[in-house]
């Protein structure tokens, strides 16, 4: 599961505890802090990745937000106090129920002969997905496919009560066949079975009515009937090798002590980390040392206006995105048009909604964060992008130098014959062997592994803390595992491989000759007859331990 039972269950603890307070004082302030819970636990629940409960919780936040009102709306009229008693209970009740299931430990399952052609590590229960359809056979491409990278497919039946089926990150059902009403009805039972796993529905016509009515029964992804299987490939490997995102960090410039701690405090209930300071003259200081995703700003402070701040800040070409938000009692339209243009990205005037005021901090920094996200990696591959992996390796190294025990590696891979496949099977499929590759580097390696597309065909690799020896062993193992693969097209399949070139630190010392050496090691590794991992005999060390 993407989430252990103990952090659920105290997510929901608190739920039940907020709003057994405000059924307790009916007071309005009460009532706030249960809206807030509410939007973060429904907020939570999306970030793990459990989207039936996420779609259950959304559908209570919806509710919640529409009772919102002031003082004078509270307390809520008995009929409305029990209907959002109803909804809490139901979606307490389908999480109590996933913790349960997801608490025992499961006995391993032998995956049984299918599994043979998975490459590196053993199947794992969280590598598993589940299909639904009545023609399975035609997707026993897609099916072989991510058995490579290390995920099982589980032939599911329409008719077998939910008691028998392990949660999955990712639940692929086909309606091909099934009538309009007979497939919504089988979408809402999916949706019922799996509380956590992404639904991706294959077959669906396009049009506006079939995609409502499959998004509105509880589908997340709607996959028409004409989409490329490595298009299918690579929403099921998104999905499954998703990283859980680091909590977002919000820098507070206030001078009002009050105010300060109303908004850590607000921040704090949607699991958002902030750090605050009183004088903006720190600033620059506080954005360097803390790194948030946003600035929440006052418009108004001793000295210096919120304004003159941003101005400030936006003369630092590496604080030019980060988004200002402007906290004020400012009403002046003019004076906001005047602060968003010289700066700022969004006006709240006090006092605020706090459930209005985490809504609009979450969705700026997740826009910021895409962003940061689309400068740093490649676009086909997902991994670090050429300027961002030469800075990842120039960071690795001067790690590596502040403790001169510490060994690192770098590889340089290349597919071979790559023109020969563009030429022969068209570049859609040229692209996909680009992606296999990619998928299969960041399943194998490390999170703390430098990954990165260097151009084209071509990849590089640091191995932090990871002598030539080890280095040559993961790597020779990756490309053994690579070149099994088979890649369909049309009615038949073939084969690709790379060559590779290992260097090391501190053999040498300098990133570029480190990145130059690998390559020449590469292009011997191509002169020696390709399918090769190649490394200078200076590399060889005696295998110790590692966690490679």
């Amino acid at each position: 599961m993407s989430c252990p039972p103990v952090e659920l269950h105290k997510k929901s603890e608190a739920l039940r505890a907020n709003w057994h307070a405000y059924q307790g004082s009916m007071r309005f302030e009460q009532f706030v802090e249960f809206a807030i819970s509410v939007s973060s636990f429904a907020g939570f629940l999306d970030a793990k990745a459990l989207s039936g409960l996420h779609q259950v919780a959304r559908d209570l936040e919806q509710q919640t937000l529409n009772l919102f009102g002031d003082e004078t709306s509270h307390p809520i009229t008995p009929e409305l106090m029990n209907d959002l008693d109803s909804r809490l209970d139901s979606l307490l009740s389908r999480m109590d129920s996933y913790i349960e299931r997801n608490a025992q430990p499961k006995p391993e399952r032998r995956a049984g002969a299918e599994a043979q052609a998975t490459v590196g590590k053993s199947v794992s229960p969280s590598r598993r997905i589940w299909f639904f359809g009545e023609q399975s056979a035609k997707w026993q491409d897609l099916m072989q496919q991510l058995r490579y990278f290390g995920i099982v497919v589980e032939q599911g039946k329409w008719e077998i009560s939910s008691e028998g089926d392990e949660e999955a990150i990712v639940v692929l059902f086909e309606i091909a066949g099934l009538e309009d009403t007979v497939w919504a009805e089988r979408i809402r039972s999916l949706r019922q079975r799996f509380a956590a796993g992404k639904l991706i529905g294959l077959g669906i016509t396009p049009d506006f009515d079939s995609l409502q009515t499959a998004l509105s029964a509880g589908c997340d992804f709607c996959l028409p009937q004409a989409t490329p299987l490595p298009t299918v490939m690579a929403k099921i490997l998104e999905l499954n090798d998703s990283e859980e995102e680091a909590p977002y960090r919000v820098l507070v410039v206030e001078d009002s002590l009050t105010a300060t701690k109303l908004i850590v405090r607000s921040l704090n209930e949607s699991s958002v980390e902030s750090f605050a300071i009183a004088n903006p003259s720190d600033v620059l200081t506080s954005l360097k040392r803390y790194q948030p995703d946003l600035i929440l700003m006052d418009m108004y402070m001793p000295g210096c206006t919120g304004v003159e701040a941003a101005r400030v800040i936006r003369q630092h070409s590496e604080f030019l995105s980060i988004p200002i938000v402007y906290l004020s009692g400012e009403t002046d339209v003019a004076l906001q048009i005047d602060a968003l243009r010289l700066g700022g990205d969004h006006f709240l005037t006090k006092p605020f909604n706090p459930v209005i005021l985490n809504a609009i901090v979450r969705s700026k920094i997740e826009r910021y964060r895409a962003l940061r996200r689309s400068m740093f990696h490649d676009s086909l591959t997902g991994l670090l992008n050429h300027t961002s992996s030469k800075q990842r390796l120039d960071a690795a190294i001067n790690n590596s130098s502040a403790d001169q025990q510490e060994s690192l590696s770098v590889a340089m891979i290349d597919i071979d014959h790559f023109k020969k496949v563009n030429d022969t099977y068209g570049h859609p499929v040229g692209d996909q062997i680009i992606r296999s590759l990619a998928w299969l580097l960041k399943q194998r390696l490390r999170k703390s592994d430098i990954v990165g597309r260097y151009g084209g065909e071509e990849f590089m690799v640091g191995l932090p803390n990871t002598n030539g020896t080890q280095a040559y062993q993961v790597l020779d193992r990756i490309r053994r595992d690579f070149s099994q693969i088979k890649h369909p097209f049309n009615d038949t399949w073939f084969h690709t491989t790379f060559s590779c070139g290992i260097a090391c630190y501190p053999d040498i010392t300098n990133s570029e000759a480190l990145v130059k050496a690998a390559d020449e090691a590469l292009y011997e590794a191509k002169r020696a007859g390709r399918n090769k991992v190649i490394m200078p005999s200076e590399c060889l060390t005696p295998v110790a331990a590692t966690g490679v």
